[in-house]
């Protein structure tokens, strides 16, 4: 079962499902549109040799920032990683993200494998944007990039992401941080220095 716009609203309001910047003009009947964000990592194929997941071997990467009203072209057969402007999150729901049919038309993938959001995850998510067009697809923060679906649980979780704190450092395996913007690492610094 999944939420309708009524009750996505209504749980966006007392606060057991958070969408920050919330605007009910992206509230569809069962969804929630998202918009894509300003940060995206781009694999160095010129220093990267080769990926291998099972020897910890992960591609060099680069964080690029594209700004509101600039454009990122993803060219054919690239794959990158970009975020959601908006940061949503719930400890009751089960949160997934899917791809506009619009833009899987013309070939855009906005994830691979990774579409579920457990509860206690609060987030910018990454998406992993592929072009299986033949011809480059423009992509512009704040266009309309994937749209959220929330499915209550049948029960109360007996761990959640909060608990855990899984993932809320960003520490695994494979995941590489932006260098700069919104979404990197705080580098903790001791008084003062």
């Amino acid at each position: 079962m999944f939420l309708a716009d009524i009750d996505i609203h209504a749980e966006v309001k007392n606060g057991h499902i958070v969408l920050e910047p919330f605007d009910t003009k992206r509230l569809q009947p069962a969804t929630y549109d998202i918009r894509l964000g300003n940060t995206f990592i781009v694999n160095d194929s010129h220093s990267t040799k080769a990926i291998d997941p099972a020897k910890g071997i992960y591609p060099n990467t680069q964080t690029v920032e594209v700004k509101d009203g600039e454009e990122f072209v993803l060219h054919p057969g690239v794959s990158i990683l970009g975020y959601s402007k908006e940061r949503f999150g719930s400890d009751k729901y089960l949160i997934e993200v899917n791809g506009k049919s619009s833009l899987a038309r013309i070939g855009l993938i906005v994830h691979n494998s990774a579409s579920i959001v457990n509860p206690g995850h609060y987030l910018n998510i990454a998406l992993e944007l592929c072009n299986l067009n033949n011809v480059p697809i423009v992509l512009r923060p704040g266009m309309e990039i994937a749209q959220l679906t929330f499915s209550p649980l049948s029960n109360t979780t007996k761990r959640s992401y909060k608990q855990t704190g899984r993932y809320h450092q960003n520490n695994f395996v494979g995941y590489v941080p932006p260098k700069s913007g919104p979404l990197a690492r705080k580098k903790k610094t001791k008084k003062g220095t």
